[in-house]
């Protein structure tokens, strides 16, 4: 079951909506992570860089596969998930927790009402 307070990506992102409702912060769904597989290298974005709704904002890399991180809302990245280039396994361990990557503050706080519900992801992720 995926934790019901977040939004979540047809990409696999969860996004938790925070402060005044115009902070989101993002990382991947535990389906992605135990699809990738041992996560050895995450490439996150620069602090003050913005992020455009479905463009690639990062990178993740397991022995088996890599993954593209797409931004889920547009606006700029205020804060960074820091530990995880010592320590990317915090993703495989704790997705939703510890393993967070960024968070963005969103210059249209409206578009994540088009994200899906904990409920949606999991018939998406049944489905696909």
């Amino acid at each position: 079951m995926q934790p019901k307070d977040l939004k979540y990506t047809k990409t696999h992102e969860w996004v938790k909506i925070k402060g005044k409702g115009n902070l989101a912060t993002v990382g991947i769904t535990d389906h992605a992570q135990s699809e990738l597989g041992e996560i050895l290298f995450v490439e996150l974005p620069q602090i003050g860089a913005l992020a455009k709704k479905d463009a690639v904002i990062g990178t993740v890399e397991s022995l088996d596969a890599f993954y593209e991180i797409l931004a889920p809302v547009n606006g700029k990245i205020v804060e960074v998930n820091n530990e995880l280039s010592e320590a990317p396994e915090k993703i495989n361990e704790s997705p939703y927790h510890s393993g967070w990557m960024f968070t963005i503050e969103m210059s249209n706080p409206e578009e994540a009402n088009t994200l899906m519900s904990a409920d949606d992801y999991e018939e998406f992720i049944k489905n696909h």
